[in-house]
């Protein structure tokens, strides 16, 4: 029975698949939070660059 727990506890197969999922887990994390972040800059982009354009088509009609 120790045979088998140590022969379980010596396996490292599988131990590459687990790290690299959890190294993608955390890219992806931090990409969310980045996105997350950047949404209100966004935003305020967006708003500044349709009002303008909204102010040219006034002035250009």
């Amino acid at each position: 029975m120790t045979t088998i727990f140590k022969n379980f506890c010596d396996d490292e197969q599988g131990q590459d698949l687990i790290e690299y999922t959890l190294l993608m887990a955390f890219v992806a994390l931090a990409a969310a939070a980045l996105f997350i972040g950047a949404g209100g800059s966004i935003s305020g982009i967006w708003a500044a660059s349709n009002t303008q354009l909204a102010t040219a088509n006034t002035a250009a009609s």
